[in-house]
């Protein structure tokens, strides 16, 4: 038996809260931490999503070749 599948076999038998507890402490070391320039980044995206024209999807899958023969 390897180590994932005894960790999943264990995880079976945790309440919700301990498997939220699982689930955060595993996501505090996965996840990048959050920089004040990472939440700028994300800031500025957000504002250009108000004010410049976006492209639907099908927008996107009309005109792609286009763009990539450009």
């Amino acid at each position: 038996m390897n180590t994932v599948t005894e960790v999943e076999s264990a995880l079976e038998g945790f309440s919700p809260e301990q498997m939220q507890e699982v689930a955060d402490w595993i996501a505090a070391r996965l996840l990048p931490e959050e920089t004040p320039e990472t939440l700028a980044a994300i800031d500025a995206g957000l504002r250009s999503l108000e004010i410049e024209p976006t492209l639907s999807a099908d927008e996107v899958r009309r005109n792609i070749r286009a763009w990539v023969a450009r």
